[in-house]
């Protein structure tokens, strides 16, 4: 058994007073967080000065004492100080390299939520109450939380569509899975989400496809409507709810399709596909946004992590598409609407597995003999091997040529 952090996500539907608190708190949360950005920008770029969390604390302190920003010591004070936090690690993250510089919190666009510590909520007999409320949420329960599980931390938010929800984080064991030789290379794709290297290919739901001609439709009733108009508001909801419904129905899936391929192998190799410049290309970008690539990456990650499975990453520019799976013999071109192919060998080739048995190999090879496998490479133009070093990475078990 292996202790993991787990979110239990439940919706909830709360009563007037206690829609008004959380709506207060999340524009109170929205502000400080916005303020305390403001304040380290000018701080960073007017005296190259970092502004650290408990800066950010004591001058929330101070903000409270103002006539204008009262307000603030009406709500409970752990969703604001949670807040700070989140921009500290926003701000560590951009000077760490791993994200850009923090973006202030819009009323229309951001997330609404708030998050509660255990000092600002209470736990008892399932029943779930936060600070300055009396009554505690009615939640709907659509599975139970581990035996003996107590919230460490409760996050409340609001979508776009007017639904509320609690995140609820546990400490939770969770067996690790029956042990198999199996393994799985993966090739993701747009007509076929994914073609395993056991020849097997998933088809693309195409969920935001199906609903295409219903939110064309709202988007069209939305645009006919005045602005600041309470048909509008209307319209607007209109078109979330079937976001919103495309977003459900594709998670869902995902979800399940990753739960099948982790419990299935032991090993699970994937591609290194950087979306973000995938997505530049006009023609495909929307069928790529459908394919949710990105979001079934992270499910797969964590998901080996619980249930001990190994997951390997190969090369983004490992040309799993070119080689001959029986002979290895690298094809020189190879256009996207060629999906079938000869060998000189005379194998026949779907592009698609032949692509999710070549990953398999490369992530086998890689496992057996360890991460940071230094790829042979040839220039195209001298001929001549050039090697890279590529930690975490898995290029090797199939020649290039």
């Amino acid at each position: 058994m292996r202790q993991v952090r787990r979110a239990f996500k439940y919706r909830f539907y709360p009563t007037d007073e206690q829609a008004a608190e959380l709506s207060r708190t999340f524009g109170c949360v929205r502000l400080v967080y916005n303020k305390a950005l403001e304040e380290r920008t000018r701080a960073w770029y007017g005296e190259q000065r970092r502004v650290s969390y408990v800066q950010s604390s004591a001058a929330l302190t101070e903000w409270k004492k103002t006539e204008e920003l009262a307000f603030l010591s009406e709500v409970s004070s752990v969703p604001l100080q949670q807040a700070l936090r989140h921009l500290q690690a926003a701000f560590g993250n951009f000077f760490a390299k791993r994200a850009k510089y923090p973006r202030y919190k819009s009323r229309k666009k951001s997330r609404a939520s708030a998050e509660y510590t255990r000092s600002a909520f209470k736990w008892r007999d399932g029943r779930l109450t936060l600070a300055k409320m009396a009554e505690p949420l009615d939640i709907r329960w659509s599975r139970p939380l581990p035996e003996g599980a107590e919230p460490t931390t409760a996050t409340v938010s609001r979508d776009a569509v007017g639904r509320w929800f609690v995140s609820l984080l546990c400490e939770d064991s969770v067996a690790p899975a029956a042990v198999t030789t199996a393994a799985v290379g993966i090739d993701a794709g747009i007509t076929s989400l994914v073609t395993l290297s056991t020849g097997e290919k998933v088809a693309n739901p195409k969920h935001e496809r199906r609903d295409r001609v219903r939110l064309a439709r709202a988007q069209r009733e939305l645009s006919r409507k005045a602005k600041g108009s309470a048909n509008r508001e209307k319209a607007r909801r209109r078109v979330t709810k079937v976001h919103a419904r495309i977003a459900d129905r594709r998670r869902d899936f995902l979800h399940k399709l990753s739960t099948r391929l982790v419990r299935e192998n032991q090993t699970v190799v994937i591609e290194d596909l950087t979306v973000r410049h995938l997505l530049k290309n006009g023609k495909l970008a929307r069928a790529i946004s459908d394919a949710s690539w990105t979001e079934f990456r992270s499910m797969l990650e964590y998901k080996c992590a619980w249930y001990g499975r190994e997951l390997v990453v190969i090369d983004r520019w490992f040309p799993s598409s070119k080689p001959c799976g029986a002979c290895g013999t690298v094809a020189a071109k190879m256009p996207l609407n060629v999906r079938e192919w000869t060998c000189a060998c005379g194998t026949v080739h779907d592009r698609d597995v032949n692509a999710a048995r070549n990953i398999l190999a490369a992530g086998l090879a890689a496992s057996a003999c360890g991460h940071g496998v230094r790829p042979q490479r040839e220039s195209s133009r001298t001929g001549r091997s050039s090697v890279k070093q590529e930690p975490q990475r898995a290029t090797a078990g199939i020649p290039r040529r």
